[in-house]
Parts: structure tokens; sequence; C-alpha cells
């Protein structure tokens, strides 16, 4: 079995409350809802993704024979628990938030429905998907948002913290609006735009950097982007103007140059100033280096003339703000709604539905978060997407998802479009039945001593 598919790629906790649970004959349905407590520091908002990889976990799940024999030899249960595994598979429901669906505190973004041992079982995994694209996809979210026209690139495969992480990176940044990315596996796998130029390893291998561009150029005829920072910058652009009309000759056409280093506020206008000067107005200007949207903004505001930037490391390792605050809770068992009352964690019982209110120019206003089948004004934003155990629709397209995003994106209050923290955050209400409920769930907690009595 593919590891990154076996229900074994999860915390021990879960298979001994999943033993637990069995011995018990607890297996009545349980809600369980994914949800962000609260906002990173200098967010405003974030980006629901990742859906696509949790429904296809769910619906492919099942204990293989290795996994059954690990847990039968591992030392931790007694016999006859892995004949229980061995039936398993997740045979409940999913509502969720589209992919691209801008969300906040509080709001559910996924909701499963099921027989408690097989909606606990996959909380590990759910968490790591939806918490992991969600993440990547509201970073890439802002470069979008300071970088208006401009064409952005995924580079962060080589500093993921992982291949699988590199990969839905891509796709979660794609979704964000990003133009492709460098990963070859993201083109052939889900059909991602792919860029690439060249390294300062090509240049170097050469004795003489105009060999290089024109070796590449000769290599790569439909892609001649060059790398003109591993020497002198300046220098080597006027090496690319004295190239160029040999290779139009040969019907091979410069398409830009790429910046890798330095001040690129200031080499990019001198290097826009050579190439143009030297007849190549139409080649473009590629920045790559250590960004992050805090300098693609900056930069943009400097008027610096670049087309496109690729940023790596800071996208993949959401570098400013690497994690969510992601939790899924158990809200509802065996018909009653449940609740977490900890100090700083407590939680909203029962079945819930976020409801999303605009204003009179079509943008974001604010969202109430009410129990299930509360008659509340706006637009409800979960939607079932699988019923028992398998998906209610086809996998939704790339293409969509980004338009939706887009939407999404094009909404959003001025204030949130911001990098910095809003002096006003978006308001998300909790409607008076959803307090009414609480209110119960904690009344009829604390009545269980004096039944006890």
């Amino acid at each position: 079995m593919n590891l990154l598919t076996s229900p074994l790629l999860t915390d021990l906790y879960q298979l001994t409350m999943l033993h637990a649970y069995y011995a018990h004959q607890m297996g009545e349905t349980a809600v369980f809802e994914l949800f962000v407590r609260k906002l990173s520091p200098q967010r405003n908002f974030m980006m629901a993704a990742g859906l696509e990889q949790a429904l296809e976990f769910l619906e492919r799940l099942h204990f293989a024979p290795e996994d059954l024999e690990w847990v039968e030899k591992c030392g931790k249960f007694p016999r006859g628990f892995a004949a229980h595994l061995a039936r398993l598979r997740f045979t409940g429901d999913v509502h969720a938030l589209p992919e691209g669906t801008i969300f906040f505190p509080d709001e559910p973004i996924l909701r499963v429905t099921a027989p408690l041992p097989e909606a606990q079982l996959v909380e590990s995994r759910l968490i790591n998907l939806a918490h992991f694209e969600t993440l990547v996809a509201s970073k890439a979210a802002r470069s979008v948002l300071a970088a208006p026209g401009k064409l952005l690139v995924d580079f962060g495969l080589r500093r993921a913290h992982g291949a699988e992480a590199g990969l839905l990176a891509a796709r979660a940044s794609y979704i964000a609006g990003y133009a492709g990315t460098a990963t070859v596996t993201a083109a052939q796998r889900m059909d991602i735009p792919v860029f690439g130029t060249m390294a300062h390893s090509f240049i170097e291998a050469h004795d003489d950097e105009a060999a290089a561009f024109q070796r590449f150029a000769e290599a790569c005829p439909q892609n001649v982007v060059l790398l003109i920072d591993t020497y002198d910058t300046e220098l080597a652009a006027r090496k690319v103007v004295e190239l160029a009309p040999r290779l139009a000759s040969r019907g091979i056409r410069i398409r830009g140059v790429r910046l890798d280093s330095g001040d690129l506020a200031v080499l990019s206008r001198n290097v826009r100033l050579i190439l143009d000067e030297g007849g190549l107005a139409e080649a473009t200007i590629f920045a790559s280096g250590n960004l992050d949207e805090y300098r693609i903004r900056d930069l943009v505001a400097a008027r610096a003339p670049i087309d496109g930037f690729g940023i790596g490391t800071s996208l993949v390792t959401s570098s400013d703000a690497p994690y969510l605050d992601a939790v899924y809770k158990l809200q509802e068992y065996a018909g009653k709604p449940r609740r977490k009352r900890s100090s700083g964690k407590a939680t909203w019982p029962g079945r819930k539905q976020v409801f999303r209110h605009y204003d009179g120019a079509g943008g974001l206003e604010h969202d109430v978060v009410s129990v299930e089948g509360d008659d509340q004004p706006g637009e409800p934003l979960l939607v079932p997407v699988m019923r028992k155990g398998r998906r209610l629709h086809a996998p939704e397209g790339l293409h969509a998802i980004r338009e939706r995003a887009a939407g999404q994106l094009a909404k959003l209050p001025e204030r949130l479009r911001m990098l910095e923290s809003a002096a006003g955050p978006y308001r998300v209400e909790i409607a008076p039945a959803l307090r009414k409920l609480a209110a119960q769930v904690d009344r009829a907690a604390s009545e269980v001593p004096a039944l006890c009595k």
C-alpha cells in the first residue's frame, strides 16, 4: 500500500480510542467539525483548500494486509482487534466549504458525520491534508493580492518539507491564483502549467557566459529565458542583447531574462534599459531569490519593471505563519450535542452552518455561525460533498476552483486585502440559536453529578 494512503498514517491514540470504542460497542453516529480557532499573526482571512485530497482519502480508506499484520504483532492491542479493522470502511457523510472559499475563525470548513470509530480514525490525516493546503493557499493569496497582473510561479519543491508537501503546495498556490509551478509532477498529475529556466550551474559549467546563453537557446528554442546574475548582471544583459540578432536569424526569440539576486529594484531598471535600447523591448524580466509577499509588494510599489516572480521557501513553509490552529472536534454523538469546555479551547456544540452576508457592492460584509437548520438569511457556505462514503460529484477541476478563489478575493473588503493585520477584523457572529444550544449543553453537564449521587 502507498504509505500516504495507509490508515496507519495517524496518531497512536486514534487506534487506542478505536479499540475502546469497539470494546464497549460505541458505534453510534458522531459529528466532527474541522475548523481554525484563530487567525495567524498578520492574517486577515484564510482560503480553504485540500478537500479533494481529503475526500480521496476517505473514499479509499481501508487497512491493507501489511497494516493488519502490524496491528496484530505490535503488542499494543488484543487479538481480534485487527479483524474489526479489516472490515472498516468510511461510510459517512461529509459537508464542506468548496475549495477556494474565503473563511474565518470558528467557521467549520469540513463536517464529518459517520459511525464514531470511522469519524475518529480519520482525524489526523484530515487535519494534515486540509491544514497544509489551506495554509499554503492562504499564504499564496497574499502574493496574488500584492502583485495584481504579475506572473507568479511556485518555486518551492526543493525547500518543501517532503515530496507530498511540495506537490500539494503547487496545487494550493495554483488554486489561489499562481500561474503555475516549477514542479514537473504537478504538471503530469494535476495538469498545472509548469515553468522553468536554467540554474547558475549551467552557466558555471561553461568557460564563456555568452556561449552558455547560446547553447541553452539552441537546446530550448521555445523557452529562452536566460539567467543573467551569475557574474555581472548588467554585463550579462548586454551579452543577451548581442546574442539576440544571431538567434533571431535562426528563428529563435529571447523571451526574457531572470534575476535571482541583488537589489532587484535597481537591477531590473538597469536591465530593462539595456534590453529596450538593444531592441528587446518585448523580453520580460522575471525575478526570484528568497521572495515573499512583502518583498513583492515593495517591488511593485517601487514600480520595478519586473513582470513575474518565482516564490519558493516562504511559500511552501508559510514562513511568517507556519501553522494554523486547526482542530477537529466532536460536536454531536448518539443524537446529543457535545461541547468541549476547556479554558481557552471551548467549542460550539452541534452541527453548524455558516451564513455569509454581502454589502451593497457584493463584497463580504459579515458571517453568522448557527446550528444547522436555523432559519437564517445569507448564503449557506457548507455544502454536501459525500454521502454514505461516496462522493456526490466528480472531482472539481482546478480551473473552476481557481475561478472561485479569484471571485472570493475580489469580494474581500479593502482592509482585509492588506498584508498587515486589519484594524477592524472581519465580523463573525454566533447566532442566538447556537448560544442557546451551548447553554443547554452546559446545563445538562452541570446536572450529571447530581444524578450520580
